[in-house]
């Protein structure tokens, strides 16, 4: 410390950082490939503090006329290690740092550079300096400097590293020293769009899905590029640069799109800092071992599925699942005891009575409730009738009529309802049927388009009327029409199985509506543009940027790992999903009407014919006791108040929008480039604090909230396959036909070989079981991984005020959810409507709203 005690004007610093541990890097589900590389732990202390160094630069003087870049003082490098901080999953250590800096002479430091001479990286948490002085402004801590770094500093040979303070400021009123380097690493950030990224860049740029690769037979038109087509619109994901390769079997009808990239197994790329942390690394690993490797990895190679049959025996051998689970044979599995292979938590939908999700209340409950409450809307006359247009001379197709609807609305007529908004309903007509003819082409395959038509009764649950069934109807070779038949509930005979296995039809759409579009497209890829143009323009210093930032959270990284595992060819949704390999096409095709502003939670809920807004302006639900609505616009109102507050901060009135360089551009590169596939007409202007205040919230409603309630009630209802099957392998039985036989015989049986079959059940179930559970280190809406996020201390307040409010939602769902007279609140099946509580404990708790898309 003798050499510490001699300079003159130093200025103390602290440092909090994470070394690099073995368990670093997972490409894959298939585990950890950051094996037989060198740490930093390998290296000793003292190398350690020597090799990483630092230099502050200031904000408000430059270092001449002609170079307006802040002055930068000397380098210094880490003194001692302060002490070790114990975190969940990860070791942050705190070092001291000395600088020589003369207030006078430098000025106030804004930003500062650091160098990492060691061959590996090291993740910067922050950097705090106690600078106590009358030069920085009222809105910030007034005794010290703080640098919010949390990001990976590689080998000063690939890049330097510039962080800056915590202090916001609109590209306008950067303090000039700070300007050109705000505009430097704004640059670094949005690279030149060429070669192929290694695994240390941090470079975000946009491509077309063209890494969803191909199957053997693939002709010119399977499996098509996903964007930048007219035929096949689709977000954009982050740019690689892996090697393009040409898709095999084309024609001469094969376009320019038609490349996919190359990526080997263990080889993808994300940006450097969208990497999950390393805590999160090994609990994903973990999870993937137990769910994937445990269970599907042994069924994909045993004989226990070659040799028995892939169809359950009646529904208590589903039950067997997760009440003991299924051994495997001990051929199979080596050991002396052989393991439960089809082992799974009990999923909430079964906890209180295993028979309760067959009613046609919690039928028609989840679909207000359940894991895709986003899609039923109120039933309008023009979409009632549907033409009897004759199909050919055989046949003509069956259409709900009033006489059908009203034989059980409790005497009320039909034109009675439409005039007072108690009829709704599911529609997947326009969703399925375009791709009805591919998709019962499949092996197995056998599939309808549904409409669901439900009444809202008198105590307010919803009642399911018909069930309307289509499909392409074929004549000799030719699809000439749809052939149509309706279903009307019953309670016994052989009508009642009919009507069960109708029911089982819509869940099928359900289910692959929610997943390749509700929850996939709406939520994961839509919101990975925002990501990529916030990196590319907004610079870190913008407060736009720390408003929106935490919402993008492991949401690159996630997607990456779903388009490697997931979605991609011949992968696990079109093994398990009924789409096949048209999943992704049929969610291309509903991009094509995806509209921004519509995303907005009252928009939707009006667009929907769900809500209306009466004289005073306030917002009306059409079913009052709907409680995705319910909850979820008390989490949008309180999250618009928040950015509402947060805005105004900045932006004094709404020519300073419009002056804000970064903000202009962030917009036009989300439009033109991330989603410019899509009109350009149909997305806000950008023009006003009003449209900066409703995009943010949007954007922060589709990452937090949105994707809360259609993801994490996954394994609490799906978890049952035959509440929410993902395939449907028959038709509705005709009558004088074996199946017709059998349905009358053995109602169980004819369900079951309906639904999904019992291998790809247990794929399904192992990865919405991944997908529902909490990791440990999720930061929820209303929480930030860092407390310094900014060092504007309004800003701050606001912030608590936001944390305080959610709070308060969170105990009124709570007492919304004990009050027995809202029955849609908990249903049949006694399980609570908890999604939207904004916090959870780690794990499948059904309930907690994390910032971002993250699992």
């Amino acid at each position: 410390m003798s050499s510490i005690v001699e300079r003159k004007k130093l200025v103390k610093g602290r440092v909090v950082l994470i070394r690099k541990s073995v368990l670093q890097s997972i490409s894959t589900v298939k585990g950890v490939v950051a094996t037989g590389i060198k740490t930093i732990n390998d290296a000793v202390e003292l190398d350690f503090t020597k090799s990483v160094s630092f230099k502050l630069i200031s904000r408000t003087k430059s270092e001449n006329p002609s170079n307006p870049a802040g002055k930068v003082g000397k380098e210094t490098h880490l003194e001692n290690n302060v002490s070790v901080l114990r975190t969940l999953g990860e070791r942050k250590e705190e070092f001291d740092v000395y600088f020589e800096w003369d207030h006078n002479d430098m000025g106030t430091p804004g930003a500062f550079y650091v160098k990492n001479e060691m061959n590996d990286e090291f993740f910067l948490v922050s950097m705090t300096l106690e600078y106590p002085t009358q030069q920085i402004t009222e809105l910030e801590d007034q005794n010290h400097i703080h640098f919010d770094c949390n990001s990976w500093v590689h080998n000063h040979k690939s890049y330097n590293r510039i962080f800056f303070a915590n202090t916001p400021y609109l590209p306008g009123n950067t303090p000039g020293p700070l300007k050109t380097l705000r505009q430097e690493e704004l640059k670094n950030l949005r690279g030149d769009g060429t070669g192929k990224r290694e695994e240390w860049d941090r470079i975000y740029d946009y491509d077309v899905y063209n890494d969803l690769g191909f199957v053997d037979g693939d002709g010119a038109l399977g499996h098509p590029v996903l964007g930048g087509n007219k035929n096949y619109p689709y977000p954009r994901r982050v740019r690689t640069g892996r090697k393009l390769i040409q898709k095999p079997n084309n024609n001469n009808n094969n376009q320019k799109g038609d490349k996919y990239e190359e990526q080997d197994d263990e080889d993808y790329y994300v940006p450097r800092d969208e990497n999950f942390s390393q805590g999160k690394r090994r609990e994903f690993s973990q999870i993937v071992t137990k769910a994937l490797g445990g269970r599907v990895a042994p069924l994909l190679t045993s004989l226990y599925l070659k040799s028995t049959s892939n169809e359950f025996n009646g529904f208590e051998e589903v039950l067997k699942m997760y009440e003991g689970g299924v051994n495997l044979p001990l051929s199979i599995t080596g050991t002396a005891t052989p393991p439960s292979a089809l082992n799974f938590p009990t999923p909430h939908a079964i906890k209180e009575s295993k028979f309760a999700w067959v009613t046609d209340e919690e039928f028609a409950r989840e679909m207000i409730a359940g894991v895709n409450p986003v899609v039923i809307r109120l039933l309008k006359e023009e979409d009632f009738f549907v033409p009897a247009n004759l199909v050919c001379n055989c046949t003509q197709p069956s259409t709900v009529t009033k006489k059908d609807l009203e034989a059980n609305m409790d005497g009320v007529k039909v034109d009675q309802a439409f005039a007072a908004k108690r009829l709704f309903i599911l529609d997947y007509y326009h969703a399925f049927l375009g791709y009805l003819t591919k998709i019962n082409e499949l092996p197995s395959a056998k599939a309808y388009a549904t409409r669901t038509f439900l009444f809202l009764k008198d105590d307010g649950t919803l009642k399911p009327l018909a069930i309307e069934l289509s499909k392409p109807h074929r004549c000799g070779d030719r699809y000439l029409g749809t052939e149509t038949i309706v279903v009307l509930p019953a309670e016994r005979g052989v009508e009642s199985t009919i009507w069960l296995l109708a029911k089982a039809h819509v869940v099928v759409n359900d289910s692959n509506y929610h997943q390749l579009i509700s929850h996939w497209l709406n939520t994961h890829a839509v919101i990975e543009p925002f990501a990529i143009a916030t990196h590319r323009n907004l610079s870190v210093l913008h407060p736009i940027y720390k408003l929106l930032h935490p919402h993008f959270r492991d949401t690159i990284n996630i997607n990456a790992l779903a388009r490697k595992s997931l979605i991609s060819a011949g992968s696990i949704i079109e093994e398990t999903f009924l789409p096949g390999p048209y999943s992704m096409e049929i969610s291309s095709a509903v991009y094509k009407n995806w509209v921004f502003t519509n995303q907005a939670l009252p928009k939707d809920l009006i667009k929907r014919g769900l809500a209306f807004e009466d004289g005073n302006g306030d917002l009306k639900l059409v079913i009052e006791d709907y409680p995705y609505a319910v909850d979820g616009l008390q989490i949008w109102n309180a999250t618009k108040l928040w950015v509402q507050d947060y805005v105004a901060l900045y932006y004094s009135d709404d020519n300073a929008v419009k002056e804000d360089t970064e903000l202009q551009e962030w917009w036009k590169e989300v439009v033109e480039k991330g989603h410019g596939d899509l009109k350009k007409e149909q997305w806000p202007k950008l023009q006003s604090c009003k449209d900066v205040v409703e995009t943010c919230t949007t954007i922060i409603w589709i990452a937090s909230a949105l994707h809360a309630a259609v993801n994490f009630g996954q394994y609490p209802y799906g978890g049952y396959i035959i509440n929410r099957p993902t395939q449907s392998r028959r038709w509705i039985p005709e009558p004088k036909t074996q199946e017709y036989e059998e349905m009358t015989n053995n109602p169980q049986e004819a369900f079951l070989k309906t639904i999904t079959p019992k291998y790809q059940a247990t794929i399904d179930l192992s990865v919405i079981e991944l997908l529902s559970t909490h990791a440990k280190d999720e930061v929820y809406l209303g929480q930030r991984d860092s407390p310094n996020w900014t060092s504007h201390q309004r800003a701050q307040e606001l912030f608590k005020i936001f944390t305080g409010n959610l709070k308060n939602i969170e105990k009124e769902i709570s007492d919304r959810n004990n009050n027995k007279e809202l029955r849609n609140r908990t249903g049949p099946i006694n399980l609570p409507y908890t999604v939207l509580l904004p916090t959870s404990d780690p794990g499948i708790t059904y309930r907690g709203i994390p910032n971002s898309v993250s699992i």
